[in-house]
């Protein structure tokens, strides 16, 4: 029997070892299933003490189950109290209202017990690996991971992250891209949630590849003024599998933010596109004034003039008529993102256009002056000197 006992020492101790959890975890939850399984395991007719523990030995192995019990004078409720007559015999010190452990462990019951605590031992251990998994990926929110492509249904593709699965779910995917197994992607970790059922083998991991902070830490990675803070990336609007715009902003007036992110010959910004399906990806200088930032957000058009209203976000750009259509981009897009961008509604006409009004208007012809009182004039910036600092690939 000894020897039985040191091999489940043995045992627990190798488990604990090969699946990297605490030995007192395991400990408490081999504790737990005995007493569960004393209390699952007692004759009908007999009724289980109120309050039960059971304790593991953990140089030799002995366990044993142990009914706590209150001392009192006279006993009125037999599962949970004892006289103090019998509680001296068990500790000679005792004295009423103390509370006695009272060996109740039933003979034979370890090899009854040991079928019930193997379950309640194995599922112990699966919830502890994955809340260690879950601990791991929890941290990595926010962040990208690179993973590879397993399989793929319906609905989703599934891909290795290390030491769990992530999903990446088809409308997470970059429009008209063909992922394949074993293809290696980087992925932008959306959340981590806890498994939902007992069943569950691991934490789920939701990622994507439309994000727009997928852009911004794969740009962390390529570009060092960025990761040692020099270069801030002060705003994103992406369309994901067309075009994204960048603001990009350097706290040191000796490093160009946009030339950083480009990188020699493109270098940084081709393997950041690269990684992205060939997105096309504009980056642009960053600007406290709001005029300069809207003029460079229009990029690739050149912009002639910028109006802005005194409140509102709201603002006109001029640009030259052969621009026109370039500065609103195919479907709006060079404009919408631009808006994205700034955060300012952008209205944008050419010269032509903008000769002879006389009050500017809003996009349905009504003078600002009419829908807001507080900005019925806007100031004009000119833009010909901003020369629109960005690069695109």
């Amino acid at each position: 029997m000894k020897n039985e006992k040191s091999e489940v020492i043995q045992a627990v101790e190798a488990l604990a070892h090969e699946k990297d959890i605490s030995v007192d975890m395991l400990y408490t939850a081999i504790e737990e299933a005995i007493r569960v399984a004393y209390k699952r395991n007692l004759p009908k007719d007999v009724v289980p003490p109120t309050s039960v523990v059971a304790r593991m030995n953990r140089v030799s192995g002995a366990i044993n189950v142990y009914a706590r019990m209150l001392v009192v004078d006279e006993v009125t409720n037999p599962s949970a109290q004892i006289d103090l007559a019998h509680a001296q015999k068990i500790r000679p010190s005792a004295q009423v209202d103390d509370i006695i452990e009272q060996d109740v462990t039933p003979k034979g019951f370890l090899r009854v017990a040991a079928l019930t605590a193997k379950q309640v031992i194995m599922q112990r251990i699966r919830e502890a690996e994955r809340g260690k998994i879950y601990d791991e990926y929890v941290e990595k929110t926010d962040e990208i991971l690179t993973a590879v492509v397993q399989r793929q249904d319906d609905n989703n593709v599934y891909v290795e992250l290390g030491n769990t699965e992530g999903i990446l779910e088809k409308r997470e995917m970059i429009p008209g891209e063909e992922l394949r197994e074993g293809d290696h992607v980087k992925v932008y970790v959306l959340e981590v949630q806890r498994s939902v059922s007992s069943n569950s083998h691991a934490p789920q991991v939701r990622v994507s590849r439309i994000h727009p902070n997928l852009v911004k830490r794969l740009f962390e990675m390529e570009v060092p003024e960025i990761a040692g803070g020099v270069v801030t990336i002060k705003s994103i609007a992406r369309e994901a599998g067309s075009r994204t715009k960048i603001a990009v902003y350097s706290s040191d007036p000796m490093i160009d933010p946009v030339g950083s992110c480009v990188g020699q010959q493109g270098g940084r910004v081709k393997r950041v596109v690269a990684e992205l399906h060939d997105e096309k990806i504009d980056i642009i200088k960053w600007s406290d004034d709001p005029a300069e930032f809207v003029a460079n957000a229009l990029n690739p058009a050149h912009v002639v003039e910028i109006y802005t209203a005194d409140e509102g976000k709201m603002c006109r750009a001029v640009v030259p008529d052969n621009q026109l259509s370039l500065a609103i981009g195919d479907k709006g897009q060079n404009a919408r993102l631009a808006a994205k961008l700034t955060g300012w509604k952008i209205d944008i006409k050419s010269e032509s256009q903008i000769l002879g009004m006389e009050d500017m208007e809003d996009e349905y012809g009504n003078p600002i002056a009419a829908q807001t009182q507080n900005y019925d004039v806007f100031e004009p910036f000119i833009a010909g000197d901003i020369g629109n600092e960005d690069d695109t690939l």
